[in-house]
């Protein structure tokens, strides 16, 4: 296996580490796998959350693509960790020639907070339509990588809920810059919920036993995209919260098996 890191700006969290398999005989990888780390958007927790899930998949034979971004508490939030998650996804149409990447399928795969990130991103092609403002503050008009399938970890996906329910003592607001009774344009243009329907499949994983991201922030962001002619799926496991970023895990191993299944 293979491993090099790259910076897509300047910060020092704006940068990703490549984790690639061996190409026997060379050849093309098919498909990347973008991997975004959670931490309910804050400094502390950084991208070693997602590098032993980069090392297996890469060690299942597919590439993967470790982003870490900026988080609220060290140049992030409110616009820089949405900025730097499209930049981090752009980055890939520089990598691709010199690593033989095949960007015709394009696959996150997010824990938590990062689930949110993932399926944000994947809906990019309908954010202008929901704040002109906000819109220009993250800089999302630039052409760039389209994702083709999500892979949600109990994910945050339903904004509002998670403000209403003060989910770790205010992440939504923290990672805005405040409650969406002061900034009800980020709170909407931030939220998953308002870009369905999605025209890109998302399997929305969730840990039965999760203690950390109710049940629902899967369950409702499912319910409400039924509706469109691509509806998300929820995918129940075994588990709590962080059996699903443990490879060893009955739970993780589904996703990685779905992972596998959007690359085709």
């Amino acid at each position: 296996m293979q491993r090099h890191r790259y910076n897509y700006g300047s910060d020092p969290s704006q940068w990703g580490e490549l984790f690639l398999p061996e190409l026997p005989g060379g050849g093309t990888y098919r498909g990347v796998v973008v991997v975004i780390h959670g931490g309910y958007w804050r400094s502390q927790y950084g991208a070693e959350l997602g590098q032993p899930l980069a090392a297996d998949l890469a060690g299942h034979g597919m590439a993967a693509w470790n982003l870490e971004y900026r988080r609220a508490g060290n140049g992030g939030g409110w616009p820089g960790t949405f900025q730097d998650i499209l930049a981090g996804i752009d980055k890939l149409q520089e990598l691709a020639s010199p690593h033989s990447l095949d960007l015709a399928k394009v696959v996150a795969l997010g824990h938590s907070a990062g689930g949110h990130l993932a399926v944000w991103a994947a809906g990019r092609d309908r954010l202008g339509g929901l704040g002109e403002r906000e819109h220009r503050d993250v800089g999302a008009d630039a052409g760039g990588v389209r994702l083709t399938g999500v892979v949600s970890q109990s994910g945050v996906l339903n904004l509002a809920e998670a403000e209403r329910l003060n989910l770790s003592n205010g992440a939504a607001a923290n990672l805005l810059g405040g409650p969406s009774s002061e900034y009800p344009g980020r709170h909407r243009y931030a939220d998953p919920m308002a870009a369905l329907p999605l025209d890109v499949p998302v399997y929305a994983v969730h840990a039965t036993e999760d203690d950390d991201v109710p049940l629902a922030m899967s369950s409702s962001y499912v319910e409400a995209s039924q509706a469109g002619s691509i509806p998300a799926q929820l995918v129940t496991v075994p588990g709590d919260h962080f059996a699903l970023i443990d490879p060893a895990e009955p739970a993780y191993q589904k996703c990685r098996e779905l992972v596998r299944e959007l690359l085709g």
